[in-house]
């Protein structure tokens, strides 16, 4: 009896240093994680003028990155810009990097009749991920509404992207300040989701603002009279030159 019992409790503290051991690797896995995350930089240009645009982002990884680590791009996109599937298909077929779109893309709806929508953006989706990374996406202006008070452009806000890092030996992560975590698709896929590790308050600038001409509304009764003025003139000159030259039978 005593035997068997001593067995059990032998058995019950091997299993319980094992899960002691295996939960202290995953936390120092997370730790360091939450610190190559700190100590990576992002940067963004956005470059081109008019309604086509290029966002260029380049990610400084911490030197100290081990292999197995991934990175991923969240991109939160405001409802005046687009970005075109098939032209990124194309892009990202000639890069080393994959992205997915969280919804469908219209491309001919102006922007008050969206809304927003986010990209993910996977570097290097299979194979080692390096330290230095740069991801070039092409985003379009949308039409806006006409302006009514005499304004020729109109500003949208672009947002730095979100940097977040997994790997698989991270397991078990928690919402400590000033760290989160995140639940993305792991692939661009979408097959699955995985808890990504995701700074807050990465970036200390604040949106960069792009501008876009608009149309002048006060401008709309005038233009149209006009068109409706030069249709009419042009559609008796026309007639009268036809019936000049005979070209219409009675």
């Amino acid at each position: 009896m005593y035997f068997v019992l001593f067995c059990a409790l032998a058995c019950l503290s091997t299993c319980h240093c094992h899960l002691n051991a295996k939960d202290g690797k995953n936390e120092n896995h997370c730790g360091l994680l939450k610190q190559w995350l700190k100590s990576s930089l992002v940067s963004v240009e956005i470059i081109k003028k008019g309604f086509h645009r290029e966002v260029v982002t380049t990610v400084e990884l911490s030197p100290d990155v081990l292999s197995g680590v991934r990175v991923l791009l969240v991109h939160r996109w405001p409802r005046g810009v687009f970005v075109d599937p098939y032209q990124l298909a194309s892009v990202s077929n000639q890069s080393d990097w994959q992205i997915l779109l969280d919804s469908a893309i219209d491309l001919e709806v102006p922007a008050h009749k969206t809304v927003g929508f986010v990209t993910y953006v996977y570097p290097s989706p299979d194979g080692q991920t390096p330290r230095s990374l740069k991801v070039t996406i092409p985003i379009h202006g949308r039409y806006h509404e006409p302006s009514f008070v005499g304004e020729t452009f109109t500003s949208v806000d672009i947002e730095p992207p979100e940097l977040l890092l997994w790997t698989e030996k991270c397991t078990q992560l928690n919402n400590k300040e000033p760290h989160t975590a995140v639940d993305a698709p792991c692939t661009p896929d979408n097959s699955s989701t995985c808890s990504w590790v995701k700074l807050q308050h990465q970036q200390e600038r604040g949106p960069m603002g792009v501008q876009f001409p608009v149309g002048d509304g006060s401008l709309v009764t005038p233009v149209c009279g006009g068109t409706l003025l030069v249709t009419m003139l042009c559609c008796v000159a026309l007639s009268k030159h036809m019936w000049k030259h005979r070209i219409i039978k009675l």
